[in-house]
């Protein structure tokens, strides 16, 4: 069997997740990376048994041997280097968001249409098995018509002041945190799940540390280091630690989100309510093997993630029996599988089973008009 050939770019948080969930698909073979800091590149290449390391991008896309990309770096590099890639004739899976701009990530997604490359954001929440088992249930019927959304996604990694992370820089995350960062999930969510679209959107912000100390050499994303005094400088903040949107829906009913960074004791926990005209649905990322499904006039049950209790869709998700136990990192090495699936049969869908650029879009859409809904305090309505 011909193996596959990838290559990351950005070895902090995310990356090194993507290297591992690569490994468990035999048909691929990450043979290369590159990493914004060089010098701290070279040791996260050869911690991570990385055949080769290029100090820049360019480099690395003359490689022939590459098939794939993976960028994993901060946001404000992820349209010029998924573009780059892209133009190099190479696919491309490409880290939320898709850009810090709504004009470049539509011309992303217009550039992967026309060059005919696979494309995919890496929207992994949605390939824990129950999750897709609650959108199967809904096409079938189960639900029934939506009546409610109540989300919630919380973390507690920038609960203190010496908490500090690129991403609180607007010049490289962009305008939006806590929204594009952990909303963005949130959002494609509710709508991969309900079927429905977000027509509208009221938001409010806040945040709660005005300043933080920025530390004067780089932290990873969760890396739990505590700052002493010589460490950091103050600077202001200006994007939300808070975030709750009140959204309306194409068919008519209402939800609301809650996001934040400065949840106590919530480390990364999505919880989902959705009530429908026959049944609803709750699930929570923190308990991801299980699904509980209310009734008004019956008992309520709870669905344990079994693939001999779901349906083939979402079967499909899972690689062990019930009762052993899956996890975060089994969302990504679920998702690669579709992905590199597509790659393998050498064309591109119309409609895949995966997350690509559209949906990059999509999120970058509601991202933006939340941001404009809070600044201007009102209602803002979803242009398609």
């Amino acid at each position: 069997m011909q193996k596959i050939k990838v290559a990351v770019a950005g070895l902090g948080f995310i990356g090194p997740v993507h290297v591992e969930s690569l490994r468990r698909l035999p048909n691929i073979e990450v043979i290369a990376a590159t990493h914004i800091d060089p010098q701290g590149g070279v040791a996260k290449t050869r911690q991570l048994g990385i055949e080769r390391f290029y100090d820049d991008f360019e480099t690395l896309l003359l490689d022939d041997d590459i098939d794939c990309v993976h960028i994993c770096t901060p946001n404000h590099l992820h349209y010029t280097m998924a573009k780059a890639a892209l133009l190099a004739g190479k696919h491309v899976v490409c880290e939320k968001p898709l850009a810090n701009t709504l004009e470049e990530a539509k011309a992303l997604t217009e550039l992967a249409a026309k060059v005919g490359k696979v494309n995919a954001i890496h929207f992994n929440v949605r390939y824990y098995p129950l999750v897709r088992q609650m959108r199967i249930m809904r096409e079938k019927g189960e639900l029934g018509d939506v009546f409610s959304v109540i989300g919630t996604y919380l973390q507690d990694w920038l609960f203190y002041q010496t908490d500090y992370n690129w991403r609180l820089e607007p010049e490289v995350s962009g305008d939006s945190r806590a929204i594009a960062d952990i909303g963005s999930h949130l959002m494609d969510l509710l709508e991969y799940i309900t079927g429905l679209q977000i027509i509208s959107v009221m938001a409010d912000f806040n945040t709660v540390h005005k300043t933080r100390k920025k530390p004067l050499k780089p932290i990873e994303t969760y890396s739990g280091k505590i700052l002493k005094p010589e460490d950091f400088q103050e600077v202001p903040v200006n994007t939300e630690d808070f975030a709750t949107v009140l959204l309306k829906f194409d068919n008519g009913h209402s939800g609301v989100i809650t996001v934040s960074q400065v949840a106590a004791g919530r480390k990364n926990r999505i919880n989902l309510e959705i009530s429908g005209s026959k049944k609803s649905f709750s699930w929570c990322s923190e308990k991801p093997e299980s699904l509980w499904i209310g009734h008004r006039d019956a008992p309520n049950q709870e669905l344990m993630r079994d693939p001999s209790l779901f349906y083939p869709g979402s079967a499909s998700l899972i690689s062990y029996p019930g009762g052993h136990a899956e996890g975060f990192g089994d969302t990504s090495k679920q998702l690669f599988k579709e992905v590199y699936a597509a790659i393998a049969d050498g064309k591109t869908a119309e409609q895949p089973l995966f997350p690509t650029f559209k949906d990059g879009f999509r999120e970058q859409m509601l991202c933006e008009s939340i941001i404009e809904s809070n600044k201007k305090q009102s209602w803002i309505h979803i242009t398609n």
